[in-house]
C-alpha cells in the first residue's frame, strides 16, 4: 500500500518538483559549487514519504537526468567529481524509494489493525435498523481522534414486548476501560430491555449490570466510574415518547413548521424536570427520577446526542447550541438529513480537531402509510 498522497493538499504532490527546478537553477548558476544539491535530495526523500511509488522513482529519474545534463554541459562529466555527483544524486532518488517502500509496509500494518478495530466496532457498536414500524433511525459515530474508531460513547436501539427502546450513553474516560464499559453498558441494554416492563426499573438493571463489572476494576475506577445516560421509548400506537435522564444531556425534538427567522424547523430541548443520577453512582442513595411522557407527532424527529455535540466551541470558547444551529437548516425529511446537517454543522462550528467524542441518534416518527 503506497502513501496516500490524496489525503495531503494538492500542493503537497508539487513540492518536489519545485525543490528539483530551484535546486538545477541554483546548480546552474553556481556550476562550481554545487549549492543546489540539498534542494534535490530533499525533493528525493519527500516524494518517498508523501506520494505514490510511481511518483518517487519518477522524482528520482528527473533529479538524476537533471544532474547528466548539467555535468554535460559544464564540461564536468567523465571527471571524479563529476561521477562522484552523479553517485550522490542516485543515492538520493534510491533512498527516496526506499523510505518509500518503509512507508508503504507500515501503512498496511496500520490497516490490517484499523480492519480489526473496524469489526470490533461493528461488534461492539452495530448500526440500528434503519425502519422499526413507524419509526425511521439513523445513528453516527464521530472519534475525536481520526486514527480512532470507538470510545466511550455509545447508543442503541431495541425492539421489545414493550415497545421500541433506545439508549445514548456517554462513560465516563477514554481507552480501554471505556471501551469496555460500553460493551457491558450495551449487552445489559439488550438483554434487560426485552424483561424489564418499566424505564426506572431498566435504569436500576443496567446499573446493576455495571456494579457487578465494576468489582473487577481497580479502586480508582470503582470510586471515579460513571455512565450518563439517557433512556427513550415509543409506545405502540401512541404519539409519544417516554424519556429517563440519567445525568445525560436532554433531547432535542425537530418538527417541522416556521420559525420566527423564517423557513427552517422548530428546535427545542427537552430537559428532563429532575435529571437523576449517571449509572454508577446509585451508591449515593438518592432515588431515580420517575419517566417522563412527552408529545412525539409524525412528522417529528427525536435527537440524541451525547456532550461532544453539546460542548464543542468554537473560536471564542463558545459552546455549540443544536436549537440554534439546526434550526435554519430544516425541515429535515428524515433522519440521515437531520444526523449530516448536525455533522457538518458541528465540524463548521469548531473549526478543527474536537475534544470528545461524538455520538448521535436520530429518531423521526413518520405517519401511517
Amino acid at each position: 500500500m503506497p502513501p496516500r498522497s490524496e489525503q495531503w493538499p494538492p500542493y503537497v504532490r508539487v513540492a518536489p518538483w519545485l525543490l528539483i527546478v530551484g535546486g538545477l537553477v541554483w546548480n546552474a548558476l553556481e556550476p562550481a559549487d554545487y549549492w543546489g544539491d540539498p534542494l534535490l535530495a530533499a525533493a528525493a526523500v519527500l516524494a518517498g514519504a508523501l506520494l505514490w511509488l510511481r511518483d518517487t522513482v519518477a522524482v528520482g529519474v528527473a533529479n538524476v537526468t537533471g544532474i547528466l545534463l548539467l555535468s554535460t554541459q559544464d564540461g564536468s562529466i567523465g571527471t571524479g567529481d563529476g561521477y562522484l555527483e552523479l553517485a550522490n544524486t542516485a543515492f538520493a532518488a534510491l533512498l527516496g524509494v526506499g523510505v518509500n517502500r518503509v512507508v508503504a509496509r507500515h501503512g498496511q500494518r496500520l490497516e490490517r489493525v484499523r480492519s480489526v478495530a473496524e469489526a470490533a466496532q461493528r461488534a461492539v457498536l452495530p448500526e440500528p435498523p434503519g425502519r422499526v414500524g413507524r419509526l425511521a433511525v439513523a445513528a453516527c459515530y464521530r472519534a475525536a481522534q481520526d486514527e480512532a474508531l470507538i470510545g466511550g460513547d455509545a447508543y442503541a436501539l431495541q425492539v421489545t414486548p414493550y415497545g421500541v427502546r433506545g439508549l445514548i450513553a456517554d462513560v465516563r474516560g477514554k481507552g480501554l476501560h471505556a471501551v469496555g464499559a460500553v460493551s457491558v453498558l450495551l449487552g445489559a441494554f439488550r438483554e434487560s430491555s426485552h424483561r424489564v416492563a418499566d424505564l426506572a426499573a431498566l435504569a436500576d438493571a443496567l446499573e446493576d449490570s455495571l456494579l457487578r463489572e465494576a468489582d473487577r476494576l481497580s479502586e480508582e475506577l470503582r470510586l471515579e466510574g460513571f455512565i450518563t445516560a439517557l433512556l427513550v421509548e415509543f409506545r405502540p400506537g401512541e404519539d409519544a415518547v417516554r424519556t429517563l435522564d440519567c445525568g445525560h444531556p436532554g433531547p432535542y425534538l425537530l418538527c417541522p413548521g416556521p420559525v420566527p427567522q423564517g423557513g427552517g424547523s422548530r428546535v427545542r430541548r427537552l430537559d428532563a424536570a429532575d435529571p437523576g443520577l449517571p449509572l454508577g453512582m446509585g451508591g449515593l442513595g438518592i432515588a431515580r427520577p420517575a419517566p417522563e411522557t412527552r408529545p412525539f407527532p409524525p412528522g417529528c424527529t427525536l435527537l440524541l446526542v451525547t456532550d461532544g455535540v453539546t460542548e464543542a466551541r468554537d473560536a471564542a470558547g463558545e459552546f455549540y447550541d443544536p436549537v440554534l444551529g439546526l434550526a435554519p437548516l430544516g425541515p429535515f425529511a428524515g433522519p440521515d438529513e437531520v444526523l449530516d446537517a448536525l455533522v457538518a454543522d458541528v465540524e463548521r462550528w469548531a473549526g478543527g480537531p474536537r475534544d470528545d467524542d461524538m455520538a448521535v441518534l436520530a429518531i423521526t416518527h413518520r405517519a401511517a402509510d
